[in-house]
C-alpha cells in the first residue's frame, strides 16, 4: 500500500497552526445566495467532482510526535467526510449557519478541511484558514456550479488598474509608530466573533480616475475607524490597514491553499480629512499601487525564520505565541480584505440560477478585533463587518456600518 503524500507546511500555515485560538476558531466564511433551490443528490456529486479536479484540497494534518520539526499536510485521494449538508430550514436558519461558520471552524484531522452547508437557497462554506484562503475555495466551488449546471464558470478577465499617476513609495507616511488600535466598544459576554453583513451599491469612479473602487473602500475604511475612535474619546494615532494581495491566476490552475500576501497601508492623522477627498484619494492610490509592487514574502522576513525547522514544533510554537502577544501593540489597525468583482458566476444551472449575492468574512481575532471584507456581485457591493466579541457588540457593528456606508458615499467626488 503507497503511503500518502506529506507536504511540510508553507510558512502561512504553520505560523496559524502555532496561535489557534478555540475561543475564537480560525475561519473562512463564504456565503452565496441562489434564486432557485439545489438538488442533493446532484450538488453533493458535483462538489464532490469538484475536490477531485482540485486534489491539493484533500488534505489533513499527518499525525507526529511532539518532537517533530515540522507539521505536514497528508494528501488523501478521497474526502474522509461528507463535506455537503442540507441543514433544516426555519425562521432563523440563516442566522445559525452564519454563527456556525463563525464558531465551528472544520477540523484540521480530516480531510477536506471544508464543510459546505445549504440552508434553503443559500450556500454556506466554512473554511480552516490554517489551510486554505477564500479565494482557493471560490474556485472549488465555482468548478463545482460549472459541474452542476453544465454552464461555463469561467473566470471573467480582471478589470484593468487605472494608468500610473505620479508618486510612489516616497507617498508612504513613517511606519515606526505604534497603530491606532480599534476603540473598545460595548463587549458581549460570550467569546467568539460577532458578524454583520449588509448590501451597497457600488460607489461611483468617474472615468478615468488614478484610483481603483479598492482605493475607495480603503479610504472609507480608514474613515471609519478614525471617526469611531474620536467618538471614543481617543487620540488620534497613524493608522495602519492590512491589505491581502493575490497575484494567483483564477482559472483552473489556481493553486489551492493560503495563497495571498500581506501588506500594510498606512495613513497619518492628520490627512483622514474628507474634505481632502480627492488629494486622500491619489495618495492612497499611490500607496496601494506601490505596495503591492513590492516583492514580498507573505508574512514579512521574520515568519520565515520562525518557521525554520531549528526546534520540535511544540517549542517554536510557545516563541511563536511569545512574539505575538509582545508584538500586538504593533499590528495593523484592522483588515481590509477586498476580493473585488468576483470572477466567475457562479451558475448553478436553469433551476438554480445564478449568484445574486457573495460575502466573504475574515478572521477577526484580536489585537485587530475587526476585519472588513467586501465583494462585488450582479453590480452591488456586499460588505461584510466581524469583529471580536471580548471588543465589540453588535450594536457597534451596527454603527460601523453606517459609518462605513457614509464615509463610502463621501469617496463619490467628480
Amino acid at each position: 500500500m503507497t503511503s500518502p503524500v506529506r507536504i511540510p507546511f508553507p510558512v502561512v500555515d504553520e505560523v496559524s497552526r502555532h496561535c489557534l485560538q478555540e475561543e475564537e476558531p480560525e475561519t473562512v466564511h463564504i456565503e452565496v445566495h441562489l434564486p432557485g433551490h439545489l438538488d442533493p443528490t446532484r450538488l453533493r456529486k458535483a462538489f464532490t467532482e469538484a475536490l477531485l479536479r482540485h486534489p491539493r484540497i484533500l488534505m489533513r494534518e499527518a499525525p507526529g510526535p511532539w518532537y517533530r520539526r515540522r507539521y505536514e499536510w497528508e494528501l488523501t485521494a478521497d474526502p474522509d467526510v461528507e463535506v455537503v449538508s442540507f441543514p433544516p430550514s426555519g425562521r432563523d436558519a440563516l442566522r445559525d449557519a452564519r454563527t456556525r461558520a463563525l464558531a465551528q471552524a472544520p477540523p484540521l484531522s480530516a480531510s477536506p478541511p471544508i464543510r459546505l452547508e445549504v440552508v434553503e437557497s443559500v450556500l454556506f462554506l466554512t473554511i480552516n484558514h490554517t489551510a486554505l484562503d477564500g479565494p482557493a475555495c471560490l474556485r472549488v466551488l465555482a468548478t463545482a456550479a460549472e459541474l452542476y449546471g453544465g454552464r461555463d464558470n469561467s473566470p471573467a478577465a480582471s478589470p484593468a488598474r487605472p494608468s500610473d499617476a505620479p508618486g510612489g513609495p516616497q507617498d508612504l507616511p513613517a511606519s515606526w509608530s505604534r497603530p491606532a488600535r480599534v476603540a473598545p466598544g460595548t463587549p458581549e459576554p460570550s467569546p467568539g466573533n460577532g458578524l454583520l453583513v449588509t448590501e451597497l451599491p457600488l460607489p461611483h469612479r468617474p472615468k478615468g480616475s488614478p484610483y481603483t473602487v479598492n482605493d475607495q473602500l480603503m479610504v472609507a475604511t480608514a474613515l471609519t475607524i478614525a471617526h469611531w475612535n474620536r467618538e471614543h474619546g481617543v487620540r488620534p494615532r497613524p493608522l495602519r490597514i492590512t491589505m491581502p494581495v493575490d497575484d494567483r491566476p483564477r482559472d483552473t490552475t489556481m493553486p489551492i491553499g493560503n495563497g495571498t500576501r500581506l501588506v500594510e497601508v498606512p495613513f497619518a492623522p492628520q490627512e483622514l480629512v474628507p474634505s481632502d477627498m480627492p488629494g486622500l484619494l491619489r495618495r492612497t492610490a499611490n500607496r496601494t499601487r506601490a505596495l503591492k509592487s513590492l516583492p514580498r514574502p507573505q508574512l514579512g522576513h521574520g515568519a520565515s525564520l520562525l518557521t525554520a525547522p531549528w526546534a520540535p514544533v511544540t517549542v517554536r510554537a510557545a516563541l511563536t505565541r511569545g512574539l505575538r502577544r509582545a508584538a500586538a501593540p504593533w499590528t495593523s489597525t484592522t483588515l481590509l480584505s477586498n476580493i473585488g468583482r468576483v470572477p466567475y458566476p457562479l451558475d448553478f444551472g436553469e433551476e438554480a440560477g445564478r449568484a445574486h449575492a457573495v460575502w466573504f468574512s475574515a478572521p477577526a481575532r484580536m489585537p485587530r478585533g475587526l476585519t472588513v471584507t467586501t465583494a462585488s456581485t450582479a453590480g452591488r457591493l456586499h460588505l461584510a463587518l466581524r469583529w471580536s466579541r471580548t471588543l465589540l457588540g453588535h450594536g457597534d457593528g451596527a454603527h460601523l456600518r453606517d459609518l462605513f456606508e457614509h464615509y463610502l458615499h463621501t469617496t463619490e467626488v467628480s
